[in-house]
């Protein structure tokens, strides 16, 4: 079927009201070969494909980041098993506290390492030798976060307050006497008003639960002592009364048949949350003030631990049976979900929300990931402690998980506890998709791609509306220009070798891509599939493509060779080059960049040696060639070339300067008819010894030229008279043309820039080797990154990150500045040039100190202008960018400004 047909037959199956923007595109993914028509079978392949996609897609990575978690030991612990960990994030930076079962509390550094140590307090009554000894066992720790207090409960059937306000951790209070043993702690407060009462719940080893209220928590726990006692307060608890000002308490007895292992509370309804390993009552969620009736879960053995997230209405359970189940919030008979894998008893689970993710530990120390909608266990991890043993389970802690989240740290972390030693691992912050190459329902973009691997090339397709960018770890992705969201993206396009280049065909449908290895790869721009490989000329890298009319094109690099395929009559996935071009010997160095002019029927190519060369079309052969005059050393490298081809197009005007090329930061434009070829030249970073990696101009007025160096800032210069007066003396034009913009718009080199209309309004596309690549209007308003979390929408400026616009306002100030000097006119950094430059432009003189005109002498070299300066103004200034204005005059009594 060809469009027409293949949209009648869509309205009969799919409706009437279907549209035909979405009949089209579907149409072209299914025609992979974008001959025009598609077959049932395509249509079957596509299906088959896509729905596996899709399913592949479906299965999110494991959240866990790290293939080899960070390890410590804990030797204070004196081999005893690590009871609780908890997180202290005051006073700053993050610290760690843990809790060994024989009472030693070790503070440790976010990497890990041990800052001090503490032991708990005995009895007073059995101190010997002015010693006394903890000698019991800890149950369980929390942190109290808007009190700084750590809470450590005992089988003494006592609670220890330590003090971890400041660096000094010591014990601050000490609370014992109660009538049974806490076995779970947990604590809750206010995080929007700390002063406010706050809550710790205790489950005791007869299943009754205890309720503190910590009434005035910003004056202290508990009541100032009368009088003054060396060491930590000591408070009886049947003397808890006199401190009734200061702490409310309540006991619910008989909840669970057993000891509680967990217990939880939600402050949104006042539910507390335990859990015991009681066949009757292995879960229960009870209102604190008891007028509702519980909800209970009951199910053989119990559960050793627990955890719930209210966002997600979702409780998971974990014990003796080995099963982790996932339950709903208001019904108890029957879990959702069963996941069956562990070999010993589950000890702790972890409902990780941001990935949709539970993990899940066992005695045998087996980490594992389950995936909450497909209920698939996605990873299994066996940490590898040095303190297992073959054919021994580890001792552990009743709580071995501590799980971190920003902003407490950088990136979401898992801590776990074996015996005496601490695993950390790290977390990915959001669910991530499968690999291969994603459409849009496969993969969500990330914060921001300046994290990604570094850009080699980006381009723009009007037909599609996206913007192609290509990276040197051998990925494509595809952007949606309107949002900035990525559309598809695609891994391993050249294996591991980087991709170098890339160029559109001409219905804009496929995408070619060289690589650094002489493969040249097509590929279709709606499904990702690659359609065909090109023989390569040589192993070594390509650097320029260019699109032919009739999908045929031009290919060149460090072989020094011009070779061409055609794609059109190709019809297996292997094409042979042609190489017909006369180009053998015709570069003696390698060809770097490449540019066509179909109003002349030429093409265009540059080399390391400096040479641009001019083909014909039609013979396939050189017709001329360009080189720029030198007085002394080689002709720097040829990094760009642009035609500019409304000029081109035009009869009198393409006599003139119709093509421009870069070297070494000067960018010169060329004739290619006419008797005079040179007609014009300029150096356009601002800082000297940089180069002029890329070049793009409006299409079809050619009124402006864009530059993007090595420096990260974009030039936006108006040519629309440029280059186009004959000098009759031969020499080339060394004055700037207008500079209508400059704005830094990346760290570091600019490989690729683009300029493009949508909807009647210019933009420029940007890619830099610093991983990221932009969106910029014509003005300098920054619209945004590909791939950022909060994506834009193209025709409403509000949605603009505008960045830029805040950076050119500086950079006009520090000009105005200047112009306020009476420096009017001149072109700032008209001075700063490359040596090779220099010799048709400029002279180089010594670098001058001007130490006793300002508090810093300049940081570069000054490169004064051709006639020598008679003197030296005393008006200068330091720029932002640290470079010094100064001003000069010379001979021609002019007032300049280096």
């Amino acid at each position: 079927m060809k469009l027409e047909k293949f949209r009648e037959v869509m309205r009969s199956v799919v409706g009437p009201d279907v549209e035909d923007t979405w009949v089209e595109r579907f149409f072209s993914e299914v025609d992979i070969s974008c001959s025009g028509q598609v077959r049932w079978q395509q249509l079957c392949s596509y299906l088959l494909l896509e729905f596996t996609e899709r399913e592949r897609a479906s299965i999110p990575r494991a959240a866990l980041l790290d293939k080899q978690p960070l390890i410590r030991l804990c030797s204070h612990n004196k081999r005893e098993p690590t009871v609780r960990l908890v997180a202290v994030s005051h006073p700053p930076p993050l610290r760690y506290i843990s809790v060994s079962k024989g009472g030693q509390i070790s503070v440790w550094s976010s990497s890990l390492h041990i800052l001090k140590t503490l032991g708990l307090a005995g009895d007073p009554t059995e101190e010997v030798a002015s010693t006394r000894r903890f000698r019991g066992w800890t149950s369980d720790a929390v942190y109290m976060g808007n009190v700084h207090t750590v809470a450590i409960a005992t089988d003494c059937r006592d609670l220890h307050f330590i003090n971890v306000s400041t660096g000094a951790v010591f014990q601050d209070a000490h609370l014992f006497g109660f009538r049974s043993v806490p076995t779970a702690l947990c604590y809750w407060h206010d995080a929007q008003s700390p002063e406010q009462p706050s809550l710790l719940l205790m489950g005791d080893d007869k299943g009754g639960v205890h309720l503190l209220w910590f009434l005035n928590p910003s004056k202290g726990l508990f009541k100032s002592p009368s009088k003054t006692e060396s060491g930590p307060q000591r408070i009886f608890f049947p003397d808890l009364g006199e401190h009734s000002s200061m702490v409310s308490y309540r006991h619910i007895p008989s909840v669970h048949q057993e000891p509680i292992t967990r217990v939880m509370f939600e402050p949104g309804t006042n539910v507390v949350m335990t859990s015991s390993e009681s066949d009757n009552t292995s879960v229960v969620f009870m209102n604190v003030t008891l007028k509702q009736e519980p909800y209970i879960w009951t199910f053989k053995q119990g559960a050793k631990c627990f955890d719930y997230d209210a966002s997600l209405q979702l409780m998971v359970t974990g014990g003796c049976d080995r099963a982790v189940r996932l339950w709903t919030r208001f019904i108890t008979s029957r879990p959702v979900a069963s996941l069956l894998g562990h070999r010993t008893a589950v000890l702790d689970v972890k409902i990780y929300q941001p990935v949709g993710q539970i993990l899940s530990y066992s005695r045998d120390a087996e980490l594992r990931v389950w995936d909450i909608s497909s209920h698939q266990c996605l990873k299994s991890v066996a940490l590898q402690f040095p303190c297992q043993q073959p054919g021994r389970i580890p001792e552990h802690g009743n709580f071995p998980f501590l799980l971190l989240s920003p902003p407490l740290t950088e990136q979401p972390l898992l801590a776990v506890a074996c015996k005496d030693y601490l695993a950390v691992l790290s977390l990915s912050e959001r669910r991530r998709g499968g690999g291969g190459w994603l459409t849009d329902e496969g993969r969500e973009p990330g914060p921001n791609i300046q994290s990604g691997p570094p850009l080699s090339c980006a381009l723009y397709n009007p037909t599609l509306r996206q913007v192609a960018t290509g990276h040197e770890d051998s990925s494509v992705s595809l952007w949606d220009v309107e949002t900035g969201r990525r559309r598809l993206q695609i891994l391993n396009a050249h294996g591991e070798e980087g991709i170098t280049c890339m160029t559109l065909d001409s219905s804009h449908r496929r995408l070619i891509t060289g690589a650094r290895n002489g493969t040249i790869k097509v590929w279709n721009l709606l499904n990702g599939l690659n359609l065909h490989k090109m023989e390569p000329v040589d192993t070594s890298e390509v650097t320029g493509l260019t699109c032919l009319h009739d999908n045929q094109f031009l290919t060149v690099g460090w072989s020094r060779r011009v070779a061409q395929y055609d794609v059109a009559a190709a019809k297996d996935l292997y094409v042979r080059a042609d190489m017909s071009w006369k180009s053998s010997g015709v570069h003696k160095s390698d060809i770097l960049a490449v540019s066509q002019c179909s109003p002349l029927g030429v093409i265009a190519t540059g080399s390391y040696d400096g040479e641009v060369i001019i083909w014909r079309l039609e013979t396939q052969g050189p017709v001329l060639h360009l080189q720029r005059p030198t007085q002394a050393g080689a002709a720097p490298p040829v990094d760009g070339l642009l035609f500019l081809q409304h000029r081109a197009s035009n009869r009198k005007l393409r006599n003139r300067g119709v093509l421009v090329s870069s070297q070494a930061g000067c960018l010169c434009f060329w004739s290619i008819t006419g008797q005079t070829h040179t007609y014009g030249q300029f150096y356009s970073p601002e800082q000297p010894d940089e180069r002029v990696l890329s070049l793009s101009s409006d299409q079809p007025q050619n009124t402006i030229l864009v530059s993007g160096d090595t420096t990260g800032w974009l030039q936006i210069w108006d040519i629309s008279d440029y280059g186009l007066d004959v000098r009759h003396d031969e020499s080339p034009v060394c004055e700037r043309p207008p500079l209508l913009q400059r704005w830094r718009a990346h760290e570091r080199a600019l490989v690729s820039v683009d300029v493009f209309e949508v909807s009647g309004r210019l933009f420029v596309l940007t890619a830099s080797s610093d991983g990221s690549a932009g969106l910029w209007t014509k003005e300098g308003d920054h619209v945004g990154f590909f791939g950022q979390e909060v994506m834009w929408n193209i025709s409403e400026p509000e949605t603009y990150q505008r960045k830029a616009q805040r950076e050119l306002t500086e950079d006009t100030e520090d000009r105005t500045e200047s112009d306020e000097l009476g420096l009017k006119g001149q072109v700032p950094g008209h001075a700063f040039r490359d040596r090779a430059s220099q010799e048709e432009c400029c002279s180089e003189a010594s670098p001058t100190s001007l130490a006793e005109n300002d508090h810093k002498p300049p940081q570069q070299p000054m490169y004064l202008c051709k006639d020598f300066c008679q003197a030296v103004a005393s008006c200068h200034k330091r720029r932002r960018d640290g470079s010094l204005l100064i001003g000069c005059f010379c001979p021609h009594q002019t007032l300049a400004l280096h």
